[in-house]
């Protein structure tokens, strides 16, 4: 381990983390060693981030090739590959003892379980989906914005200016391939109404989902210097 476990930096305990495979402890996260399966493809290792604020990141290592960097648990499930996807916190995995473990089973969600049960009081802004467009072809790709990791994303894609159909973060994709139909693009995930324009349901303007101190562009200083995330 990169620290001791039981440190009071920790955000599990040693006894919690002991039996887990590549345990590094970071002054702000856990990482451990993770994977998921393909009945195709066989196993795709990777490392899993865990924050306490919830975040999960991961970064994958399923061939030397491979640069698929700071992933939801739910992007990796489907750049594995896995058959039956959609089910990440069981289709996920760590090592303890030797044995995959699905993450539902283990402590390293309780962070994000968390984070959910204290956004489900209805008080918390969705944040609904965006598009961005390439800068080669013209062609808008949708993005999700439901964690704090798929918010990253879209805010790095929007801060490029070159950005490209290539550069999507979710899959990989060409300029050839078509874009959403109109009719389809209008569902952006509002609570309130799929094919809201915008509303102060879906709108939001600066939380902690959606802006980054380790970012050096003006809307994430403003917000970070001068407002008390929520």
């Amino acid at each position: 381990m990169e620290r001791e476990c039981g440190s009071k930096k920790s955000l599990f305990s040693e006894e919690e983390l002991q039996e887990i495979s590549g345990v590094i402890v970071g002054d702000d996260y856990v990482e451990v060693m993770c994977g998921c399966t393909s009945h195709r493809y066989g196993d795709a290792i990777a490392r899993l981030r865990v924050f306490s604020d919830g975040d999960l990141q991961i970064t994958c290592q399923c061939t030397p090739a491979c640069h698929e960097d700071k992933l939801s648990p739910a992007a990796f499930e489907k750049h594995s590959e896995r058959e039956t996807s959609r089910n990440w916190r069981n289709n996920v995995w760590v090592f303890i003892e030797g044995d995959k473990v699905p993450l539902s089973k283990t402590v390293l969600l309780r962070y994000y379980n968390q984070t959910l049960k204290n956004n489900s009081n209805g008080s918390k802004v969705t944040h609904r989906d965006e598009f961005v467009g390439c800068s080669k072809c013209g062609k808008e790709r949708r993005f999700r914005l439901r964690s704090r990791g798929e918010c990253r994303k879209h805010h790095d894609a929007l801060a490029e200016p070159n950005w490209k159909c290539c550069d999507y973060p979710y899959h990989k994709i060409t300029c050839d391939e078509e874009e959403e139909r109109v009719s389809r693009k209008v569902y952006k995930g509002c609570t309130r109404s799929p094919s809201c324009k915008g509303c102060t349901c879906c709108v939001c303007f600066g939380c902690n989902l959606c802006r980054f101190a380790d970012c050096n562009c003006q809307t994430c200083l403003d917000f970070i210097t001068n407002t008390k995330p929520i």
